[in-house]
């Protein structure tokens, strides 16, 4: 039928028009954000989804930096015990030079001066702090630090690594009570009052508690790259949800461009149908 009226061929073009247009500008969104999902009615199960790899991978990365401060804690740490070893290295070397026959008794009291100001800065050792933390426990026993290694710290199933705060003081103190980190107590003027055998066990203790320093940090950077693993996983999840397929969606953005050329040129020829009825009419 040909009427002057209605012309239904026109009308389908403008909706098929307006339709590859609409598809065309969500492809050039698409490209132009980098993101599959502009807007909540592309796929809404798949945004709240996303949504929540996106909060769990900010809470990971949040883990992370924990990590890291907690193994910065134990490097500060370890080299305190570094330090504070070497000292007593020093400290039993000078006991054993102390025991030289030929040495008189001028030779011993510089033996002894620089003992007192190494038990000195033994003392400022153990007071060390790591941004306000002390690195040490003043009693003995030592306590504790803990560092959660997955975002899930509150719950049942949590992971953490106990970071030991130990008592250096009580490790530097000789089974004869002198406290080798402290030369204003009193407790001994001289190298005559210690023996090579308590330096032996002082050395071996801070020894000991280097190797548990070193453990612990040896735990933490193994979960530190489960964590990273972790990370990577759940940010590859997400973009395969989140993210626009830059190749697919070059291919439909050629497609809705050809069809909307097409289509408005459609529309054109299809408002020129009624002219047929005029050429009827003449």
């Amino acid at each position: 039928m040909i009427s002057v009226n209605t012309n239904t061929t026109a009308t389908v073009s403008a909706f098929n028009l307006q339709e590859s247009n609409h598809m065309l500008n969500k492809s050039l969104q698409r490209l132009s954000s980098g993101k599959r999902i502009v807007s909540p009615y592309d796929d809404a199960g798949g945004l709240a989804v996303s949504t929540k790899l996106t909060a769990q991978h900010n809470r990971q990365s949040a883990v992370d930096k924990n990590i890291s401060n907690g193994i910065s804690f134990l490097q500060v740490q370890d080299g305190a015990y570094k330090t504070a070893a070497n000292i007593l290295d020093r400290i039993s070397e000078l006991r054993t030079l102390y025991d030289d026959v030929t040495k008189n008794s001028s030779d011993k009291a510089n033996y002894d001066t620089e003992y007192q100001q190494l038990r000195q800065q033994l003392g400022n050792i153990t007071a060390e702090k790591f941004n306000g933390i002390s690195l040490f426990n003043a009693t003995a026993g030592g306590s504790e630090l803990s560092v959660y290694t997955n975002e899930q710290s509150s719950s049942a199933t949590d992971v953490k690594v106990s970071l030991s705060k130990a008592a250096l003081k009580t490790a530097v103190t000789t089974a004869g009570n002198v406290d080798l980190s402290d030369s204003t107590s009193g407790t001994t003027d001289t190298l005559a009052d210690i023996s090579i055998g308590q330096m032996a066990t002082v050395i071996e203790n801070v020894a000991t508690l280097r190797a548990t320093n070193g453990a612990q940090a040896t735990r933490l950077m193994h979960a530190q790259s489960l964590l990273h693993a972790n990370m990577a996983n759940v940010e590859q999840a997400n973009s395969r949800i989140i993210d626009t397929d830059v190749a697919s969606e070059s291919t439909a953005f050629a497609k809705y461009n050809i069809l909307v050329q097409s289509g408005a040129s459609m529309l054109a020829q299809a408002n020129s149908l009624s002219n047929v009825a005029l050429a009827l009419l003449g």
